[in-house]
């Protein structure tokens, strides 16, 4: 078990041992009881088998280890979000609870901007509203209350990569541990019937996990569910030139420009994660010792990427695009739009740097582009046929998308990290590397404050499906929508804007988006990392944090890296 555990077991379900896939609780603390609130809102086939309690294992410490931070100093968020508005649905912790679950189970951080620092407190708050005990363990739902989409326990599969990368800095594993195989084998052994009702970059997502965690007898354990996921989607969705077809409704996508309910529409999203897929998966066969399994799928990846960039880049509107057929049978062309999904291949560097690609970018900050008040649009603003498709029928053709912008403000942080030195020089530009005046950090860092400002409705924080680009009024804005979980925050704000960069190896790699002269300070701590716990800290002069000036990483309270800057640093784990 990880040092540095905190309170590890959290909550866990006493239910019939025959219907629990657990494993069993930590042995200390002192167990009480607690009846599921009555105002609880499930899936009627989970009321009808779940008769158990849920149990809070309790430790004396309230918080696990913080070196700089004094948790106390952020409970008024928390008592914000509480008194907000009647709580509706009650899965595994209350609004009651939630304060001290987030003190067991989250970084803390804090910063002079203080919309960030409470849309950073207010995610977390949310994301776990969405953590529902089953008898098959805990699931991560993405709508509270049920919708008719849905499969077992409410859970849908479109977010579920997202799920697993905000989840993966949680102290307690067993949350995503139960999630990741509830989807692979939560059917009798089987994956969940519903899995593939969406495009999924899984396997990526449950291998970027582990590069936090560590936990390689987990992750190898899931080997041969995730090859035979992968082969189940070669024959479903793989056409015979080796690209992957989708439905944009199936991307998540419904009523895009470039869309179709019908057509075989071959489209950057599925193709980028099966490359991401495919690369995951050989970088776990690589950990199980299987040579040959690791070539199989290293090739591949290689063959996706070669084609996604030959037949995906419109070279005409220095883009990728989606491919929608043509006149005659399996005959593809692109689309008239250049859409947000467009930069999707980054969000898992799939593009090659110096190859010509890093035009796309000038799409993000053009106002014609999809550079509007109060996000990035899905699709740009200067085509005919933007925000044409009516309003409230979940449209993707230029209304934000959280989920999109997630998607984008990951691949802007590759695309920033990828020229030939990977560092930003201290003006906050994009590096050595080719398309290096095209846009920056300050791109990236105003993107993000735009994502932050965008998450509010009346006055207080709010997250639901999607929103108005000029107005910042959420749509649909309902029970149903409420507490929508269907992007990341935390992850971003984490591995981009601080720019911890979770990787395999005892190094701890820090590269900030964030321009140095933006934050005089700002402090993260109690990250759980490969089973120690990291503080990175920056204090420009010092007289914040007195730990003297500049930026510091610690792990276990121990200095292991420190520059008067604020750039690319990394140190060893002790």
């Amino acid at each position: 078990m990880p040092r540095n555990a905190g309170l590890r077991r959290g909550l866990f379900l006493n239910l019939n041992p025959a219907l629990n896939l657990n494993s069993p609780p930590n042995d200390g603390g002192t167990k009480r009881k607690l009846k599921i609130a009555s105002k609880s809102v499930n899936p009627a086939g989970f009321r009808a088998v779940f008769v158990g309690f849920l149990c809070f294992v309790v430790q004396d410490s309230p918080a696990a280890d913080f070196t700089v931070l004094k948790p106390a100093a952020f409970a008024h968020h928390v008592e914000k979000f509480n008194a907000m508005e009647a709580e509706n649905v009650t899965n595994a912790i209350p609004n009651a609870a939630s304060w001290r679950w987030l003190q067991q189970e989250i970084p803390f951080f804090a910063c002079p901007d203080e919309e960030v620092e409470e849309i950073y407190y207010f995610r977390w708050w949310s994301f776990r509203k969405h953590l529902q005990p089953t008898p098959k363990g805990f699931v991560i739902t993405e709508f509270l209350t049920p919708v008719s989409h849905a499969g077992e326990f409410n859970t849908i599969s479109c977010a579920a990569g997202f799920h697993l990368a905000e989840g993966r800095w949680l102290r307690d594993d067993r949350y995503l541990n139960d999630y990741t195989r509830f989807w692979l084998r939560g059917n009798n052994g089987k994956p969940q019937p519903h899995f593939h009702k969406f495009s999924s970059w899984f396997a990526a997502a449950a291998y970027e996990r582990y590069l936090v965690n560590g936990d390689k007898k987990f992750l190898v354990n899931l080997l041969p569910d995730l090859v035979a996921d992968y082969r189940a989607w070669e024959k479903e969705r793989q056409l015979p030139n080796g690209l992957f077809w989708q439905y944009d409704v199936a991307d998540g996508m419904e009523e895009s420009i470039s869309g179709s309910r019908t057509n075989k529409n071959i489209r950057p999203t599925i193709n980028s994660y099966m490359f991401a897929n495919a690369r995951a998966i050989a970088d776990i066969a690589r950990l199980a010792n299987q040579p040959k399994l690791a070539g199989e799928f290293t090739a591949k990846a290689a063959a996706l990427q070669r084609l996604s960039q030959a037949r995906l880049w419109d070279a005409e509107a220095q883009f990728f695009k989606t491919l929608v057929p043509s006149v005659t049978p399996d005959s593809y062309v692109p689309s008239t739009a250049r859409e947000l999904i467009g930069f999707i291949p980054w969000q898992f560097s799939l593009p090659e740097p110096g190859h010509g690609y890093e035009a796309a970018w000038d799409q993000l900050t053009d106002p014609r582009g999809f550079s509007a008040p109060f996000g990035l649009t899905t699709a740009e603003r200067r085509h005919p046929r933007f925000r044409s498709h009516g309003i409230g029928t979940c449209e993707w053709d230029g209304a934000v998308w959280p989920f999109a912008t997630s998607q984008t403000l990951y691949a802007l942080a590759n695309h920033l990290r990828a020229s030939p030195a990977d560092s930003l020089p201290p003006g906050g530009g994009a590096g050595q590397g080719e398309g290096a005046a095209r846009i920056s950090s300050r791109a990236y860092l105003s993107s993000f404050l735009t994502y932050t400002r965008s998450q509010r409705a009346n006055g207080k924080p709010f997250i639901g499906e999607y929103l108005d680009e000029t107005t910042g009024d959420w749509i649909n804005r309902n029970s149903r929508s409420a507490y929508y979980n269907h992007s990341t925050y935390a992850d971003l704000l984490i591995t981009g804007v601080i720019g911890l960069r979770p990787r395999a190896d005892d190094t701890v790699e820090l590269h900030p988006l964030l321009p140095p002269d933006t934050w005089n300070w700002f402090c993260l701590d109690g990250v759980k990392y490969h089973g120690r716990t990291l503080t990175i800290l920056w204090d420009k002069d010092g007289t914040r944090y007195g730990r003297g000036a500049g930026l510091r990483v610690l792990a276990n309270g121990k200095r292991i890296a420190e520059s008067a800057q604020l750039g690319r640093i990394t140190g060893r784990l002790p």
